[in-house]
């Protein structure tokens, strides 16, 4: 998928490599598509900026350090170049993210044609909007909403789809709510240099590794995109509805916010050192799990609402034809017990650290000891375990290992404030945790199962070694980490499936991206950098052209699969890029 993702904390949208947006869901992540040809070309609209009269070679790429997208056409002595941007800078010491695309269209040599056309659609695609021209711009007609696309290039034209001489610099201003009264031009330019200035900045107070910057920096960038800052809550992917694998059905809606994430996705945070996008995750976690009383969803909308129905959108062809569309997520309704230690390993981390006395004043450890009840009244409870699977509940191992992570976080706190119940409750779970995972070790396959009561591999178990469970360097550690290497392997390659048997859906064929980077880790915590460092490369080869890697990868084609970017995926690249380089920084 050649796409690249901008945003502003507000919102989201994709670009092709042919400079469209295929996706733009306004006002919000999880709102329907204005721009959806990604999973509809008829149905999705369109809103594309494209040189006539020929072929044109491409180029695409972000401005370094930021999220401002560049793509260049050329064609003999003629070139065209394309920015686009999500404005979003400080303002009044608030951020400042209107629900605004902005577009720079100008000529960089010869006397090139393009042809520009904006047709925005709503409710999924059921309707197209309906438009009048005004004096620099056109009003579209949506049900209790305004959207305008401002602009100094001929309405008409616009309008019609019709190509026009390019001699000017254009600028297209699209708008939600509160459309663009301002200068035009001076607006545009002034925008888009402190939106520069933001991101070169953000990113200049980001702590990263000794090597492999751009990776990290364009994760980091990836994760900040897809907080809805408004809430801290932090989605899994922009999209809905890419399947993980051809003709499988397997098309998940990932515009929400999954617990499970919260630990990994707090931990890349805490390495990167960006500290306010790290509180207002915990904050959304915090708020949910006052919420929801003793019994925490695997996931929830970006405003903390718990009930995301499932719906199956039949107009829609989906991805490339490959259906079905859907939106909302069934997993909500699930059990999977694992969310209360995931949740202890999330915030446990902010009642140790005196930089957030506030987050702690306002939270008493009262809601460590109810997520500690928690995990004893779910201790041994049967569920759909991380993997999701809509088959029969059991007893997984990764929702055993969360118990001990979480049990063992909350010790942990307990002792730094001086809370004697806690460290007592914490290490008791910790320690029944520990007992129920040893039944599921296979001497003969030299690995722990994916249940104690299995023998089946799973991907999701290299984090025994990662979370600390496993000594990394003992022998156990290093057979487990081998053991489920080969049994995952996909065509013999650093790609792993996350399992390899039926899962109540179908077989998986699709390499899950994650599995990999926790493989890599695994080994370099282990202290086989090299061989660390060759399974990370790979993975890092089955980036796209800009950087951004999705949910899973074709280990035939190396085509990247599943919804996109993906926060897991990132979260990836961060942390094995910590442990296999160092933080920079002076050597005294």
């Amino acid at each position: 998928m050649k796409l690249a993702l901008l945003g502003n904390c507000a919102y989201q949208a994709l670009v092709d490599d042919r400079a469209r947006i295929v996706w733009l869901c306004w006002p919000r992540f999880d709102s329907s598509f204005v721009f959806g040809s990604l999973l509809d070309e008829q149905r999705g609209g369109e809103m594309s900026v494209t040189p006539t009269g020929g072929d044109w070679e491409v180029e695409q790429g972000y401005l370094p350090e930021t999220a401002i997208l560049r793509t260049v056409f050329s064609r003999g002595d003629a070139a065209v170049e394309v920015v686009d941007f999500a404005p979003r800078f400080l303002q009044y010491e608030r951020s400042f993210k209107p629900t605004m695309l902005v577009r720079r269209v100008r000529r960089l040599s010869g006397s090139p044609t393009v042809r520009v056309v904006c047709r925005p659609v709503h409710d999924y695609g059921r309707s197209e909007c309906d438009s009048y021209l005004a004096s620099n711009h056109i009003e579209y007609m949506v049900p209790g909403a305004r959207m305008r696309l401002t602009t100094n290039a001929p309405l008409t034209y616009v309008r019609e789809g019709r190509p026009f001489a390019l001699e000017e610099t254009i600028y297209l201003v699209m708008t939600w709510g509160e459309p663009l009264e301002a200068s035009l031009a001076e607006t545009c330019e002034g925008f888009y240099g402190r939106t520069r200035h933001y991101w070169e900045t953000w990113v200049k107070h980001a702590a990263i590794p000794e090597r492999f910057q751009h990776e990290v920096i364009r994760s980091a960038i990836t994760l900040k995109l897809h907080q809805f800052e408004d809430t801290g809550a932090i989605t899994a992917a922009a999209t809905t509805s890419i399947p993980e694998y051809p003709g499988s059905g397997r098309t998940w809606d990932y515009r929400y916010c999954w617990l499970r994430d919260a630990c990994f996705t707090l931990g890349a945070l805490r390495r990167l050192g960006h500290f306010e996008e790290m509180e207002r995750f915990a904050s959304f976690l915090l708020n949910v799990a006052e919420d929801a009383g003793d019994q925490l969803q695997p996931v929830y909308a970006i405003s903390g609402e718990g009930r995301i129905d499932e719906q199956v959108l039949d107009h829609l062809s989906g991805f490339r034809g490959d259906g079905p569309v859907r939106v909302g997520n069934a997993a909500y309704q699930q059990l999977q017990h694992d969310v209360y230690g995931e949740m202890l390993g999330a915030v446990a981390p902010l009642f140790r650290d005196v930089r957030f006395r506030d987050l702690q004043g306002k939270r008493s450890t009262a809601l460590l000891h109810r997520l500690l009840a928690s995990i004893d009244a779910h201790l041994e409870s049967p569920d759909a375990g991380l993997w999701e699977k809509r088959e029969s509940a059991r007893l997984y191992t990764f929702t055993l290992l969360m118990h001990w992570t979480g049990a063992a976080a909350a010790a942990m706190v307990g002792k730094t404030v001086g809370d004697t119940t806690l460290v007592n409750r914490g290490d008791d779970l910790a320690a029944r945790a520990a007992t129920l995972i040893e039944g599921a070790w296979r001497p003969d396959l030299q690995m722990y199962a994916d249940s104690p009561a299995g023998d089946q591999a799973d991907g999701s178990l290299m984090m025994m070694v990662n979370l600390g469970y496993l000594p990394a360097r003992s022998d156990r550690s290093i057979h487990h980490v081998r053991a489920l290497a080969r049994a995952l392997s996909a065509n013999g390659s650093h790609l792993l499936y996350r399992y390899r048997h039926h899962d109540g859906i179908g077989d998986t064929h699709a390499a899950f991206t994650v599995c990999a980077f926790w493989y890599a880790e695994a080994l370099a915590r282990q202290g086989f950098h090299q061989e660390a460092e060759e399974v990370f490369t790979h993975v890092l080869s089955h980036t796209n052209h800009v950087g951004l890697l999705s949910e899973d990868i074709d280990p035939k084609s190396g085509a990247r699969l599943g919804n996109f970017p993906q926060t897991y995926s990132h979260v990836g690249i961060i942390n094995t890029a910590f442990c296999l380089a160092p933080p920079s920084g002076p050597l005294i």
